[in-house]
Protein backbone atom coordinates (compact mmCIF):
# COMPACT_ATOMS: atom_id res chain seq x y z
CA UNK A 1 0.00 0.00 0.00
CA UNK A 2 1.50 3.53 -0.98
CA UNK A 3 -0.17 6.97 -0.24
CA UNK A 4 -0.16 9.54 -3.23
CA UNK A 5 -0.99 12.85 -2.32
CA UNK A 6 -2.21 15.14 -4.98
CA UNK A 7 -2.77 18.91 -4.47
CA UNK A 8 -6.04 19.87 -6.88
CA UNK A 9 -7.68 22.97 -8.43
CA UNK A 10 -12.07 23.83 -8.16
CA UNK A 11 -12.15 26.40 -10.86
CA UNK A 12 -14.69 28.68 -11.46
CA UNK A 13 -16.60 26.14 -14.21
CA UNK A 14 -17.06 23.58 -10.97
CA UNK A 15 -17.58 26.65 -7.88
CA UNK A 16 -21.12 25.46 -7.69
CA UNK A 17 -20.68 21.75 -7.10
CA UNK A 18 -20.93 20.56 -3.62
CA UNK A 19 -17.84 18.30 -1.78
CA UNK A 20 -20.36 15.28 -1.98
CA UNK A 21 -20.41 16.20 -6.10
CA UNK A 22 -16.90 16.57 -6.12
CA UNK A 23 -16.07 13.52 -4.57
CA UNK A 24 -18.17 11.56 -7.04
CA UNK A 25 -16.17 13.31 -9.71
CA UNK A 26 -12.75 11.94 -8.12
CA UNK A 27 -14.34 8.60 -7.99
CA UNK A 28 -15.31 8.11 -11.07
CA UNK A 29 -12.33 9.68 -12.73
CA UNK A 30 -10.03 7.19 -10.43
CA UNK A 31 -12.00 4.48 -11.55
CA UNK A 32 -11.74 5.34 -15.65
CA UNK A 33 -8.26 6.15 -15.15
CA UNK A 34 -7.60 2.32 -13.85
CA UNK A 35 -5.52 3.84 -10.76
CA UNK A 36 -5.71 0.92 -8.32
CA UNK A 37 -6.72 1.73 -5.45
CA UNK A 38 -7.53 0.10 -1.98
CA UNK A 39 -11.06 -0.45 -1.19
CA UNK A 40 -12.43 -0.58 2.43
CA UNK A 41 -13.67 -3.79 3.87
CA UNK A 42 -17.08 -4.49 4.23
CA UNK A 43 -20.38 -4.43 2.64
CA UNK A 44 -20.61 -1.40 0.86
CA UNK A 45 -16.71 -1.08 -0.51
CA UNK A 46 -15.29 2.31 -1.29
CA UNK A 47 -11.66 3.47 -2.42
CA UNK A 48 -9.98 5.16 0.25
CA UNK A 49 -9.54 8.13 0.18
CA UNK A 50 -8.50 11.03 2.50
CA UNK A 51 -10.19 14.70 1.92
CA UNK A 52 -9.74 17.93 3.06
CA UNK A 53 -11.75 20.14 4.13
CA UNK A 54 -15.19 20.81 2.37
CA UNK A 55 -15.14 23.95 0.39
CA UNK A 56 -18.29 26.27 0.41
CA UNK A 57 -20.67 25.67 -2.39
CA UNK A 58 -19.60 28.94 -5.05
CA UNK A 59 -16.25 29.08 -3.59
CA UNK A 60 -13.45 28.15 -5.64
CA UNK A 61 -9.92 27.34 -4.90
CA UNK A 62 -6.66 27.27 -5.87
CA UNK A 63 -4.90 24.97 -3.60
CA UNK A 64 -7.43 21.76 -2.18
CA UNK A 65 -5.43 18.65 -1.21
CA UNK A 66 -6.62 14.61 -0.84
CA UNK A 67 -4.48 11.44 0.00
CA UNK A 68 -5.22 8.06 -2.12
CA UNK A 69 -4.14 4.88 -1.07
CA UNK A 70 -3.22 2.81 -4.06
CA UNK A 71 -1.87 -0.83 -4.57
CA UNK A 72 1.22 -1.78 -5.99
CA UNK A 73 4.18 0.31 -7.06
CA UNK A 74 2.50 3.81 -9.38
CA UNK A 75 4.48 6.83 -10.17
CA UNK A 76 2.85 9.93 -8.86
CA UNK A 77 3.38 11.68 -12.20
CA UNK A 78 1.48 8.47 -13.72
CA UNK A 79 -1.21 9.40 -11.31
CA UNK A 80 -1.31 13.08 -12.00
CA UNK A 81 -1.15 12.72 -15.90
CA UNK A 82 -3.69 9.63 -15.70
CA UNK A 83 -6.05 12.16 -14.13
CA UNK A 84 -5.90 15.10 -15.88
CA UNK A 85 -7.14 13.41 -18.75
CA UNK A 86 -10.10 11.88 -17.45
CA UNK A 87 -11.00 15.01 -14.73
CA UNK A 88 -13.64 17.43 -16.39
CA UNK A 89 -12.48 21.27 -17.33
CA UNK A 90 -11.61 23.31 -13.79
CA UNK A 91 -10.64 20.58 -12.12
CA UNK A 92 -6.91 19.83 -12.50
CA UNK A 93 -4.31 18.15 -10.46
CA UNK A 94 -1.22 20.37 -10.50
CA UNK A 95 1.39 18.27 -7.94
CA UNK A 96 1.00 14.64 -6.99
CA UNK A 97 3.77 12.76 -4.73
CA UNK A 98 4.36 9.86 -2.30
CA UNK A 99 3.99 10.53 1.65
Amino acid sequence: MKRVRIKYTKGEEVKYISHRDLMRVFHRALRRAEIPMIYSQGFNPHMRVSWGQALKVGQSSPGEEAVLQVEGHVKPQEVMDKLNQTLPPGIEILEAFLV
